[in-house]
């Protein structure tokens, strides 16, 4: 995987798991929610760690 497709899918997963907890959130399933958040905070962290730089 090249760092421009590495760039793409991480900015790809992060959109689709915001999306996904805005879902959680609007249906008032706090614990999906909270994994989605979760999820979040685990993608930020690896893109920050690969000098990934990702919005939001």
């Amino acid at each position: 995987m090249t760092l421009g497709e590495f760039l793409s899918e991480i900015r790809v997963r992060i959109h689709e798991t915001h999306r996904s907890l805005q879902a959680a959130r609007a249906a008032g399933d706090e614990f999906l929610a909270d994994t989605h958040v979760s999820e979040l905070e685990d993608l930020h962290r690896i893109a920050a760690r690969n000098g990934v730089e990702v919005s939001g």
